[in-house]
């Protein structure tokens, strides 16, 4: 596979249009037809499946820290915000907020600070992988209809 190949599998995966993705990776003239001439491919085909996967681990293992981090991480940093009565900018960016999820300061000059729900973090920690998310399918769906057509164009 070539340099132009491997870029265009790139491309076509972060936007799903094969016109473009040819385009951006240097090809020219009819960049739609090149595009859906190349997803046909089965070299072409198992990349873009490849690299699908490794994006959905990817993003998979991003959502489950965190989740990890909602779920057990310590509400210090906010608990002592709520102690301070005029925190700078500096203090604010050294505060690990991660867990909150809103903070508001009422006229009476009080701060209300909420945090996520820890217990539906578990829950999605819980539940893994049992769903297949809307990129997955995307790509099934895409990958489906090329198979399809090269099969058409082979006769089969």
């Amino acid at each position: 596979m070539t340099g132009r190949e491997k870029k265009f599998c790139s491309l076509f995966l972060g936007s799903g249009n094969s016109e473009l993705a040819a385009e951006k990776a240097g090809y020219t003239g009819d960049c739609e037809q090149k595009g859906e001439e190349l997803i046909c491919r089965p070299e072409i085909s198992a990349e873009l499946e490849r690299l699908s996967r490794l994006r959905e681990k990817s993003l998979a293992n991003m959502a489950a820290a965190g989740y990890q981090r909602l779920a057990f991480g310590s509400i210090c940093d906010a608990i002592s915000l709520l102690y301070k009565s005029d925190p700078s900018k500096e203090d604010l960016e050294g505060m690990d907020l991660f867990l909150v999820s809103e903070i508001k300061r009422p006229k009476d000059g009080s701060m209300e600070i909420k945090f996520f729900d820890r217990l539906k973090a578990l829950e999605k920690l819980g539940a893994g992988g049992e769903h297949e998310t809307g990129a997955k399918q995307l790509f099934d769906a895409i990958s489906n209809s090329a198979r399809a057509v090269n099969d058409k164009e082979n006769g089969n």
